[in-house]
C-alpha cells in the first residue's frame, strides 16, 4: 500500500462518544498552537482507520499502515493549528454555507439544509445525522467540523503557496497532445437552442395561464421580441422568466421539458422558428420556440465547447490541465508544509516503539 499522505481532501474528524478504557490511551500531543493543543487518543485513530477502510475497501491494515494513518492525522492537526495560530478562522455561518455547497453537489442542484433533510428522510427513511454516521462515521456536527477544517487547511496552504500555484500551468504542447489523445471524446451532438418563457402558477393558476397566453400570442404576432422579454424578466417585479436553453438528445432534457424521449426526438425534426403549445408542470405554465439548430459534429481544438460559447476546446483543456497540475502542486505543498511543522517542539509522541506497536495491534 502506498504511504497514506495527509491531504486536505481526506479530512475525517471522527470522535466517538463511548470509550473503552484502553481506547483512552494518549498517543500523540500536537501543540503547535499552545492555546489549543490537541491529544490524539487511540479511539480517534481507530475511528480514522475505519474511515480509511471504507474509502479503500480494505478489510484491515497492518501496524505500519496504522502508523502512516496516525502520521496523516498528526499532519492534519498541525495545519489546522498553524492556521488558527495565524488568526485564520471559519465562522459558523461560513461552515453552514460550506455544508450547503457540499450537499448541493451530492444532490446535483442547489438545496438548503432543510430540503436535504427532507430528501434523506424520503429516500432513506433516516435523519441526516443517522445517514452520515452510517456512511462516513460522523454525526452532522462532526461532518461540518470536517468540512470547516478542510477549508481552513486549504486556505492556510494557499496563503503560503498562492503565488507559486498561480504560476503552475500546462504548456501548449501538453494541451495539444491531450486533445490528440482524447480527440474522439470531443463531440457535439445534435442540439437545439430554445427560447423558453415561464410563468409560475403561484396562488392563481388560471391567471398565470392567461398571462402566458397573452405573451404567447404577442410573441407569435411579433408584437414583442425575445430581447424585450429577456430584459423584462430580469426585473425584480417581473411576472415571468424568459431565456435560452440548449437541449441535447438525452433524458436529462426530457425531464427539464416535461416530455417523453420520443417527443423530444420529434422536436428535433422541427424547423427553426417552431413554436410549442402552452404546457404545464406542477409549478409553472410555459412555452418555447426553436431559436436555432446545431448539427452533430466532431469538434476541433479551436471549436467552441458548445454552440454560441466563447470558450474553445483549447481553453477547456487548458483549464482542466491547469486545475490538475495545481491540485498536484497543492498536495505537494501540503506535504512540504507539514514536514516543516512536524518538529519535536510541535509534536510530542507519547507512545513510541514497542509500546505503540502493541497498542496498534488490533
Amino acid at each position: 500500500m502506498k504511504r497514506i499522505a495527509f491531504g486536505i481532501f481526506l479530512f475525517a474528524l471522527v470522535i466517538g462518544s463511548a470509550f473503552a478504557q484502553s481506547e483512552l490511551q494518549p498517543l500523540v500531543r500536537v501543540k503547535l498552537n499552545s492555546s489549543k493543543p490537541e491529544t490524539i487518543m487511540l479511539k480517534e485513530l481507530k475511528n480514522r482507520v475505519d474511515v480509511y477502510q471504507k474509502q479503500t475497501g480494505a478489510a484491515s491494515f497492518t501496524v505500519e499502515q496504522k502508523k502512516e494513518i496516525l502520521d496523516a492525522l498528526i499532519d492534519e492537526k498541525l495545519v489546522v493549528q498553524a492556521a488558527q495560530k495565524e488568526g485564520m478562522n471559519i465562522t459558523g455561518t461560513q461552515t453552514d454555507q460550506i455544508f450547503q455547497q457540499s450537499i448541493s453537489q451530492m444532490v446535483g442542484h442547489n438545496v438548503t439544509e432543510a430540503e436535504f433533510a427532507e430528501l434523506v428522510k424520503k429516500n432513506y427513511k433516516k435523519t441526516v445525522d443517522e445517514l452520515l454516521k452510517e456512511q462516513v462515521g460522523m454525526s452532522l456536527s462532526e461532518y461540518k467540523t470536517y468540512l470547516k477544517n478542510q477549508v481552513l487547511a486549504r486556505n492556510y496552504v494557499l496563503s503560503k503557496k498562492q503565488d507559486e500555484i498561480k504560476q503552475v500551468a500546462p504548456t501548449d504542447a501538453e494541451i495539444r497532445s491531450f486533445y490528440e489523445l482524447n480527440k474522439t471524446s470531443f463531440v457535439q451532438s445534435d442540439m437545439l437552442k430554445l427560447f423558453v418563457v415561464v410563468v409560475p402558477k403561484g396562488k392563481d393558476s388560471k391567471a398565470a395561464k392567461a398571462k402566458l397566453s397573452k405573451l404567447y400570442e404577442d410573441f407569435k404576432a411579433k408584437k414583442i421580441t425575445t430581447d424585450q422579454m429577456k430584459n423584462e424578466s430580469k426585473k425584480d417585479d417581473s411576472e415571468y422568466k424568459a431565456g435560452d436553453l440548449l437541449v441535447g438528445k438525452n433524458e436529462q432534457y426530457t425531464r427539464q421539458l416535461g416530455m417523453s424521449y420520443q417527443s423530444l426526438l420529434e422536436l428535433f425534426k422541427q424547423n427553426k422558428g417552431f413554436f410549442s403549445d402552452i404546457s404545464e408542470n406542477e409549478t409553472d405554465w410555459y412555452f418555447f420556440q426553436i431559436a436555432n439548430k446545431y448539427e452533430a459534429k466532431m469538434l476541433s481544438i479551436s471549436d467552441s465547447v458548445q454552440p454560441e460559447s466563447t470558450t474553445t476546446i483549447y481553453d477547456y483543456i487548458k483549464a482542466t490541465l491547469t486545475n490538475q497540475k495545481q491540485q498536484q502542486y497543492l498536495m505537494k505543498a501540503v506535504q512540504d508544509i507539514t514536514n516543516e511543522l512536524n518538529t519535536p517542539a510541535n509534536v510530542e509522541r507519547i507512545k513510541t516503539g514497542k509500546e505503540l506497536d502493541k497498542l496498534l495491534d488490533w
